[in-house]
């Protein structure tokens, strides 16, 4: 038999959605330059997580980063249809972003280049990312 909690267990809340406000990194300098938030934030998420290798670093979760690396030295028929697979699987694991889409493919000489929409709670962002081969 279970017990008679009532009306007890309707909580009367609401959830909020917490500030994304972080720390802003210059990539070009490597140096912290004050803070961000929002969309500039959700785009620093974006580069830090496209650009962190998955597995390689004991600091982050093993659901942080992407494969990319791996994909160095693959046919390119394999290198592109795994692109858009592994930077959408990467890209979901943050609870900002909804979806990944419109994904676009260039190859010049051994460097293939992806670039792709990033749907976010801030609006759609686009992005890039260049993968030697």
């Amino acid at each position: 038999m279970t017990p008679n909690v009532g009306n007890q267990l309707k909580a009367d809340w609401t959830i909020q959605i917490q500030p994304s406000k972080t720390y802003k990194l210059n990539p070009d300098t490597q140096t912290i330059v004050g803070y961000c938030d929002g969309r500039e934030a959700m785009e620093q998420a974006i580069y830090l997580i496209l650009n962190t290798e998955r597995f390689e670093w004991i600091i982050y979760s093993w659901a942080y980063g992407s494969e990319l690396q791996s994909l160095i030295g693959k046919p390119i028929p394999y290198v592109t249809s795994e692109l858009q697979r592994r930077i959408k699987e990467a890209l979901l694991q943050d609870d900002r972003i909804n979806n990944v889409e419109n994904f676009t493919i260039s190859r010049s000489g051994g460097k293939v280049l992806v670039s792709f929409d990033v749907s976010t709670i801030n609006g759609v962002i686009p992005a890039s990312k260049e993968v030697l081969i």
